[in-house]
């Protein structure tokens, strides 16, 4: 019993671990062949846009619109792969140790 409290407790810290490593990633995500950039933190915080001055069209703002929008898509989904590849095999293993199929308030996990 007391080897599986000390493996619980090791796994807890690995997955904090985890948790403050994702809060401290930034992940770009991009549009239009690279025009348009977005840098989002780890859990999905709007960090910081770049346009290309060649998409600035004050004729067209909707299609710069639609680029901000699927560049910040595409940070947002590359930071959610970052957190399964860190937080998955960890979810998993503290979601076996007690049987309870997964953690609590953590979608998926």
């Amino acid at each position: 019993m007391q080897q599986m409290l000390q493996q619980a407790q090791k796994m807890q810290e690995q997955f904090a671990s985890a948790q403050q490593e994702l809060a401290d990633a930034e992940v770009d995500g991009s549009s239009g062949g690279g025009l348009v950039t977005a840098t989002v933190s780890g859990g999905g915080e709007l960090k910081s846009l770049v346009i290309d001055p060649k998409v600035v069209d004050p004729e067209d703002p909707e299609t710069l619109a639609d680029l901000v929008v699927a560049a910040v898509r595409d940070a947002n989904a590359n930071a959610e792969k970052l957190a399964q590849q860190k937080m998955g095999p960890l979810a998993e293993g503290l979601g076996g140790l007690g049987g309870g199929g997964g953690l609590p308030g953590l979608p998926g996990m």
